[in-house]
């Protein structure tokens, strides 16, 4: 276990969403309200993809009223029906990076306009499917906090297990079954095999690591690297693409270096 990836490409995009709270939610609920209606059940114990949209919810802080919400309109009739379809758009921003977006929609040709828009705009080009996935790959990424909250006024808050200390997380992400994980300042990301991802995080709780929230995520394989410029430039197209209600999750290839980073949070 190295201890390393590209968390900075997450981190910078979890901070763009939290900025957008309102619109996540939305988000988060429908992929919620889809994982629940495609599993054919509402309890997430017999529901994997559920679990883990809840999961992903939980790590974005959405209240419990509105993930129940979602589960029930999965199971809705009339005007209160769910019919989302999953769609994936392929295609290159600015400098050559790859960008890989995926939608749930209930208008594909409404999607299609939007993201194709936002490519042209933003410099890049839409491309035709598998035209850029063979440069990502699924993985399982669990955020798990150093510190937790300990309802106890004197100490609010306290060590999580074996998370307080890195030599005794490691060994207890190694028997969770997790692949890798890194230091993201007060927390520790660990990333998994996509069909590990809810054992793992079962095999942590049971042995006491509170787990902040997970998901599946696409990780690219090979990193490409840009100018300070061209990063500015290849964000610009992300926020656009992120601030479409349609789509769910926008990844690209983009090489965060700090020097990036630092001018991405300027």
């Amino acid at each position: 276990m190295s201890g390393h990836s590209k968390w900075a490409t997450t981190k910078h995009r979890k901070a763009a969403q939290d900025a957008k709270r309102s619109a996540l939610f939305s988000k988060l609920a429908r992929n919620i309200t889809v994982a629940a209606k495609e599993g054919g059940d509402p309890n997430p114990d017999n529901n994997a993809s559920l679990a883990a949209a809840i999961e992903k919810a939980k790590g974005y802080s959405m209240p419990k009223d509105k993930i129940k919400t979602a589960i029930d309109k999965a199971f809705g009739s009339g005007k209160d029906a769910a019919n989302y379809e999953t769609v994936v758009y392929e295609g290159y921003g600015p400098a050559g990076v790859a960008v890989l977006c995926e939608a749930l929609t209930d208008n594909r040709n409404r999607t299609a306009a939007d993201v194709r828009a936002a490519f042209s705009h933003s410099g890049g080009n839409l491309g035709t499917s598998g035209s850029v996935a063979f440069q990502f790959e699924r993985k399982g990424q669990i955020v798990v906090a150093k510190e937790v909250e300990t309802g106890d006024k004197k100490n609010p808050v306290g060590p999580n297990g074996a998370a307080a200390d890195e030599e005794e997380f490691m060994l207890a992400v190694a028997e969770a079954g997790g692949d890798d994980y890194e230091d993201a300042d007060e927390e520790w990301v660990v990333t998994t095999a996509p069909s590990d991802l809810m054992a793992v995080v079962k095999a942590l709780e049971a042995q006491g690591v509170q787990v902040k929230g997970a998901e599946l995520i696409m990780v690219p394989t090979t990193p490409t690297e840009v100018s300070v410029a061209d990063a500015k430039k290849v964000m610009r197209l992300i926020d656009k693409l992120e601030e479409l209600e349609d789509l769910q999750a926008v990844y690209h290839t983009m090489d965060i270096t700090d020097e990036i980073a630092e001018a991405l949070d300027e």
